[in-house]
């Protein structure tokens, strides 16, 4: 008698991707316990609730797009992606960058000066330009490394950059909105998040844009801008309606 043991790799593709869907439903459905839940109906409900007109309200637009836009227009004027990737001496160009918003703590901004005026600059924005055109561990290990010395290796820090350079494809991850966000929605991101720099947890993350960017198809987010946003918005802004800075 033989016995046959297929490993995943060995076993059809189309019974994985079955796997995979059936173990995300069991969590959606198990994250539904979750005190806070309320789906993204409840979240949707809670961004019109501020804003009206969705993403294209003048207001959203003003508190929560522009500054952002204008933080990329600058990092593509001052760093290019590509030049980025093999270049060296961006370091003051690209801690004004950071500077130019308030998405990073004043405690985050202070060590980065450290890092960017220091020997491991040209290092980290090297690696940072080359996850953002390429992802993968070896580049993510590697911003890490660069960062560790500093006490910078942070996950608002690495993913900043590549969000501005590509918010088409990249997230920027505050680990505490968007943990508070995964679980009202019953995603499993709230479980897997870890705050060492670990590719699957990014993975995990991205999983859960691709599935806001669905579930909210009808509101024409026009890039991950827009759906870090409404993450934002709907975990931070208090109920009567003022914002909150980042």
């Amino acid at each position: 008698v033989f016995f046959i043991c297929l490993s995943l790799s060995e076993r059809p593709l189309s019974q994985v991707t079955l796997d995979r869907k059936s173990r995300d439903r069991s969590h959606d459905e198990a994250g539904k316990s979750n005190p806070k839940y309320f789906g993204f109906d409840g979240a949707r409900k809670r961004f019109l609730k501020f804003f009206p007109n969705g993403f294209q309200t003048a207001e959203y637009v003003e508190k929560e797009r522009d500054y952002k836009l204008a933080a990329k227009k600058r990092l593509d004027e001052t760093v290019p992606l590509e030049k980025a990737a093999d270049g060296k001496g961006f370091g003051e160009a690209v801690l004004a960058v950071f500077r130019f918003t308030n998405m990073l703590s004043p405690f985050e901004k202070t060590r980065l000066q450290d890092v960017l005026r220091g020997p491991h600059a040209d290092d980290f924005i090297r690696a940072a330009a080359r996850f953002t055109l390429e992802g993968g561990k070896t580049h993510l290990l590697a911003m890490e490394q660069a960062l560790k010395p500093h006490d910078s290796a942070k996950w608002t820090v690495v993913t900043y950059l590549p969000f501005l350079w590509r918010p088409e494809t990249h997230m920027f991850l505050k680990p505490e909105t968007t943990k508070d966000f995964a679980g009202r929605v019953g995603h499993r991101f709230a479980e897997e998040y870890e705050a060492k720099l670990h590719l699957p947890v990014y993975e995990s993350l991205l999983d859960l844009v691709a599935k806001t960017q669905r579930e909210l198809v009808d509101m024409d987010p026009r890039d991950r801008i827009d759906i870090q946003s409404f993450i934002w918005v709907v975990g931070n802004y208090p109920e009567r309606g003022e914002g909150a800075s980042e």
